[in-house]
């Protein structure tokens, strides 16, 4: 498989991300983000389970009363509205995921209350969107107010703000959120607790499956089969969590994949589940969306040229090495970028809206200077808005 891959005092053994955190060094980690999946927070009829939510809520105490900073991103808003709203089984349908959503929110956030309570703790609910992570002036926001929140002593609970989010625009599930977060709250590590304890070589029920304790890069996952899905109350299989473990990965985030029944082993630093290595360094936030959350709105079809020069010499992407495109796109917009093969090798913000692109194709900037004037000579996708999401070999 090709995976793309309380209180306002800090911990005094911070690790840096820029340190490569060691699975043995996360209880010296200042800042965890732990996301917990609705199977893990449910009972078998799709109800929210309030022990399961208190037993994790007791092992996130412990942590934070020990000095660490929790950022918590918890599923279970529309499983949690299941049962009261008379449902038979998680819907379909936007409107009804959207209405259920608003209902179990509030039952979600008060259980999460009552339970940090017990432990002395405030928890403060933070809905967001992906135009949270991406816009400027909303990331800015969103990163203020996070800050504040854990210099307050307080727990953030945060939840893809189903109620009002659209499918063009929401994240798809909170494994990818809690990637972004990661990112924007500077975190040293995340943990994704699940409904399997690790990540295995094929499904864990098969024979001969084995554990995998480490991956330091894709490479370490040809050959795994991860294509069942997830449970029957939550949104997302193994691969959306492999997307998400790329994302926090390469923006130099380690990762540990295992249960909720293993979060507290996992916090301290245990052999359990899955560690994934980080493989890259921080990136700005707009680079990771445009990588991972964006939804592109058509594609630009390079010559092998292009490809090397955009791939390998990480130039700006010229119209003289475009053969040709497909969708309708405005200027700024994000578009796909593929090789003659048609395999995606980069993806970026487009400079030129699909009406102008056909008079650009193959031509040099200086013609296209000389022919339509100054502003014509500009680069098709500049380097600066360019990002690479599959190396190739």
């Amino acid at each position: 498989m090709d995976a793309r891959l309380g209180g306002g005092t800090r911990h005094n053994a911070h690790v840096t991300a820029a340190a490569l955190l060691e699975r043995q060094q996360l209880p010296a980690a200042a800042r965890v983000v732990v996301k917990v999946g609705s199977s893990s927070l449910t009972s078998p009829d799709g109800r929210l389970d309030p022990e399961r939510l208190r037993a994790l809520v007791e092992v996130l105490a412990a942590r934070r009363e020990a000095g660490g900073q929790i950022v918590l991103v918890s599923s279970g808003a529309i499983a949690a509205a299941i049962g009261p709203l008379g449902l038979a089984a998680r819907p379909r349908d936007l409107a009804t995921q959207q209405a259920a959503a608003s209902v179990g929110q509030g039952l979600l956030v008060a259980h999460y209350t009552r339970a940090f309570a017990e432990h002395g703790l405030r928890v403060g609910q933070v809905l967001l969107t992906a135009d949270d992570t991406v816009r400027r002036g909303h990331y800015r926001n969103a990163h203020r107010a996070l800050t504040r929140l854990l210099d307050l002593g307080v727990v953030p609970v945060i939840n893809e703000n189903d109620a009002v989010a659209t499918d063009e625009i929401r994240f798809g599930d909170n494994d990818r959120l809690a990637a972004l977060v990661s990112h924007l709250v500077h975190a040293d590590a995340l943990v994704l607790l699940t409904d399997v304890d690790a990540l295995y070589t094929g499904p864990p029920s098969r024979p001969g499956s084995r554990r995998i304790a480490r991956v330091d890069g894709p490479a370490d996952l040809d050959g795994i089969d991860v294509a069942s899905r997830g449970s029957a109350v939550g949104t997302g299989g193994m691969i959306t969590k492999l997307e998400s473990v790329a994302i926090a990965t390469q923006s130099g985030i380690p990762v540990v994949l295992t249960s909720a029944g293993q979060a507290a082993a996992a916090l301290a630093g245990d052999d359990v589940g899955t560690w994934f290595a980080a493989t890259g360094r921080r990136t700005s936030i707009r680079l990771l969306w445009l990588a991972h959350a964006a939804k592109a709105h058509g594609r630009l079809v390079l010559d092998e040229g292009a490809v090397r020069a955009v791939v390998d010499r990480r130039t700006s992407l010229l119209p003289a090495g475009v053969t040709g495109f497909e969708g309708e796109f405005e200027a700024g917009d994000p578009v796909e970028i593929v090789g003659p093969d048609g395999v995606v090798v980069g993806r970026g913000l487009v400079a030129y809206g699909s009406d102008e692109v056909p008079r650009l194709l193959g031509r040099s900037t200086s013609d296209l200077r000389v022919e339509l004037g100054a502003g014509y000579d500009r680069a098709l996708v500049h380097r600066d808005d360019l990002v690479l999401v599959r190396r190739r070999r």
